[in-house]
């Protein structure tokens, strides 16, 4: 099958109808050895250090592995995407548009997802049986997902993993499928970590992923993980069509849309605090003010830049955090 690029989680179902193999490049770039070569890419192409290391890291993602199409969102995610994708043009990668409409009404969802299927010259009936298809693997997610904050059985990354990585089934469907199932067979034979303080992350995905390992050492656990989960989407059996799907999709919306899923997270999973994390020079850091006036248990804000481990001062604020946590609890 061609490959594609995906800059962000748009519909795939779309790009699989029409014989395309979409290639997350967020995913391409951060699980690479050596990420940084990413960005140093970029950075001698001219883009500036003040820049959000993932608009530089999906750029030398897609340089660097010989993408020549992409689908670049240019409305509901980056800023900057439309910036990167100017650039792409110009070194000659086809770019397909697409649009998470700002007005979030069903109407204006179908007629963008119509455009898109006319691009790719495919039917809806096509597209609805790549959805049943994908909608198989994504079951493995949730369950992963039960196991995490109901059972108690995976941990946070595992969680984050398998859930991020639905954004483009790591380019090969079947192989991903038996891989989750394995996964969930081994997660459900362990038996429980009962940790003491249930957390919520939201934000962005993490440049710096050990922050799900760190957190464990004491005696915490991330059971929610938000944008990965909607990576995942959840309320995809809920949905009777693709335009449904999407709509109910939480990423690309307002934030009244995405803090009222937060909100019945936090009183599912019975979380105790949550982790924000922002990515430096993003304009989604200023989403923390929001959360703060909106969301009424304890918010721990973190940044993340070019690293992908944490630094010592985010260590000692998270340490701290969870020292407060337990205090709130009456544990010691």
């Amino acid at each position: 099958m061609k490959r594609i690029g995906l800059t962000t989680t748009v519909p795939v179902e779309i790009l699989i109808a029409a014989g395309y193999t979409p290639i997350d490049l967020n995913n391409l770039f951060i699980t690479s050895e050596d990420y940084l070569k990413y960005i140093d890419i970029a950075e001698r192409e001219g883009f500036p250090k003040s820049m959000c290391a993932w608009i530089k890291g999906i750029y030398g993602a897609c340089i660097e592995n010989g993408i020549d199409k992409i689908v670049g969102v240019m409305e509901g995610d980056c800023s900057n995407t439309k910036v990167l994708i100017d650039v792409l043009e110009i070194k000659g990668i086809k770019v397909y548009p697409f649009s998470f409409p700002h007005s979030h009404k069903i109407e204006d969802v179908k007629t963008e997802i119509n455009k898109f299927m006319d691009i790719f010259e495919v039917q809806i009936k096509d597209v609805e049986n790549v959805r049943k298809r994908l909608s198989r693997i994504r079951g493995f997610a949730k369950e992963i997902d039960k196991l995490t904050y109901i059972y108690d059985k995976a941990t946070g990354f595992e969680n984050h993993l398998y859930q991020i990585s639905l954004s483009d089934f790591n380019g090969d469907l079947d192989g991903f499928e038996v891989e989750l199932k394995n996964i969930v067979s081994d997660i459900r034979e362990r038996k429980s970590s009962n940790v003491k303080i249930r957390l919520g992350y939201v934000g962005v995905p993490p440049m710096t992923a050990d922050l799900y390992e760190f957190v464990e050492k004491f005696n915490a656990k991330i059971v929610y993980n938000e944008v990965q989960r909607e990576f995942a989407f959840p309320r995809a059996d809920e949905a009777s069509n693709i335009y449904e799907q999407y709509y109910n999709y939480t990423y690309p919306y307002n934030n009244e849309f995405r803090i009222k899923e937060i909100k019945r997270q936090i009183k599912e999973r019975k979380l105790d605090g949550i982790i924000h994390y922002t990515q430096a020079f993003c304009h989604r850091a200023v989403e923390d003010i929001v959360l703060k006036q909106k969301i009424d248990i304890p918010i721990l804000n973190i940044e993340g830049d070019k690293l992908n481990k944490l630094d010592a001062r985010t260590k000692l604020r998270i340490e701290a955090y969870l020292d407060m946590l337990l205090d709130l609890k009456g544990e010691v």
